[in-house]
């Protein structure tokens, strides 16, 4: 029995042409696009994150956060623009529906970009096959795996993954 699955579309990037990181998820989970808003599981630790980097405040309402966010230079959006998946997790993502986002085409509007950090193994691996398609990227840019912030990727403690980010930050700044 074949399941139909509906084509779920991602969210718009939220870029300024000074931001100077560019973070990349996969595809944002069911609860992210009901709300319309990056990383809005409310267990997602993207938000304490960037509180803890970036000085967002994570109790603000989310325009006043992504505001904030753009403030301190930091550009979102997820290399899958387009995918079937059932429920949130990105291993249910269905490999043969996958639409990945205009990312070339972003690049060409940061030209202060200095660093993409990849928000987790799939918008890694989603990465590694965009790149394998022929979408290069300037030089210089520095590309940054990073543990995912997703509340599905409870193997490490927030402490862990704030220290993999910092680096990830400090990495950026040299």
């Amino acid at each position: 029995m074949t399941i139909f699955l509906p084509l779920l579309s991602g969210l718009a990037p939220v870029a300024r042409p000074d931001a100077k990181i560019l973070i990349l998820g996969s595809m944002p989970g069911q609860a992210s696009l009901d709300a319309q808003q990056y990383y809005g599981h409310p267990r997602n630790q993207f938000w304490p994150l960037m509180q803890q980097l970036f000085v967002v405040d994570a109790s603000l309402p989310y325009p006043q956060r992504l505001l904030a966010l753009q403030n301190a230079g930091v550009a979102l959006w997820d290399v899958i623009g387009l995918c079937q998946r059932q429920g949130s997790l990105d291993s249910a993502i269905r490999p043969d529906s996958v639409q990945f986002n205009d990312i070339a085409g972003l690049l060409t509007q940061l030209p202060k970009l200095k660093a993409v950090w990849l928000n987790g193994g799939t918008a890694a691996k989603s990465w590694q096959k965009l790149q394998k398609s022929g979408v290069t990227i300037p030089a210089g840019i520095k590309i940054c795996s990073l543990p995912s912030s997703s509340p599905a990727h409870a193997a490490r403690s927030f402490s862990d993954k704030l220290l993999q980010w910092q680096q990830a930050w400090l990495q950026s700044l040299s």
